[in-house]
Parts: C-alpha cells; structure tokens; sequence
C-alpha cells in the first residue's frame, strides 16, 4: 500500500508526528483495521491496534491511484471513543 502524509508546513515532517504516531503505526492500522467508516468531506475513518497494543483513530482519504491513500492524522483513542470501539467489537464478536 502506498502512504502519503500531511505535512506540517511548521516542522515539515508529518502531522502525525505531533500526536506521537509512526508512520509504521498507520500502516498497520490501515492493513488490518478494527473499523473503517466513512467520513465528512469524503475523508475515510480507520480505527485499530497496532501491534505494540495502542488504539488508533487514522483520518485518510483514498487517492485516486489504486492501493494508495492520503493520511490527514492520526492519534491515540482514550477514555470515552477507546470504551466505545471496544463496546462494539465485543458486540460484532459475539
């Protein structure tokens, strides 16, 4: 899969440096995500665990190449949004 990322025009390096999140991190989330669910503006909504056991919320949009995608963000789901998407994942898995 081909991965673009934001820049921050302030720092030139990736937005998601920011909230602490590795390039490798998105990956995973986007090859084996918990949920994918559409977004606004067209924009597409990633939720997962990498391996290394944190909870990811990654923004994207698909880019109109084939297998490749724009990430706008990502960071790390706590309190309220973690309890919710592990609510429905035990519900999806029983």
């Amino acid at each position: 899969m081909n991965i673009r990322f934001f820049i921050d025009l302030e720092t030139d390096a990736p937005h998601i440096y920011r909230h602490n999140v590795a390039e490798t991190d998105v990956e995973e989330i986007l090859v084996n995500p918990i949920e994918d669910r559409s977004g606004k503006g067209g924009a597409r909504i990633s939720l997962g665990r990498t391996f290394s056991g944190r909870f990811l919320r990654v923004i994207y949009v698909p880019d109109a190449e084939p297998n490749s995608v724009f990430v706008i963000t990502a960071y790390e789901l706590k309190s309220k949004p973690l309890k919710a998407l592990r609510r429905r994942h035990r519900r999806k898995s029983k």
